[in-house]
């Protein structure tokens, strides 16, 4: 006999407990009520941040490659892009967050 726990088990528990978590999150949310309109004001400015921070910071890494060497606009557009991507991916992790 093995004194190791079965994985599908312990996968089980850590689910079941995620999911108590979750939940109990969601009821002190309820409890708590409407956050006001100061709370719609600061979820807005972080997506803001979210965006424009990773937006510009491939911008400029992209004028700093192009830059340096001689991109003509090549590696701008490729650091803009991958800024824009990596804000798409993050944008709805903070919609989860907020909703929680």
């Amino acid at each position: 006999m093995s004194d190791d726990p079965d994985p599908e088990k312990e996968s089980s528990r850590s689910a079941l407990r995620r999911i108590g978590r979750d939940a109990e999150r969601k009821r002190e949310a309820r409890a708590k009520g409407d956050r006001g309109i100061w709370f719609g004001f600061g979820m807005f400015g972080l997506v803001g941040w979210s965006v424009a921070v990773p937006t510009l910071a491939g911008v400029a890494l992209g004028l700093w490659l192009d830059a340096g060497f001689g991109g003509h606009g090549s590696l701008f557009a490729l650091t803009a892009a991958v800024g824009i991507v990596a804000v798409a991916a993050f944008v709805p992790e903070l919609r989860r967050a907020a909703s929680a």
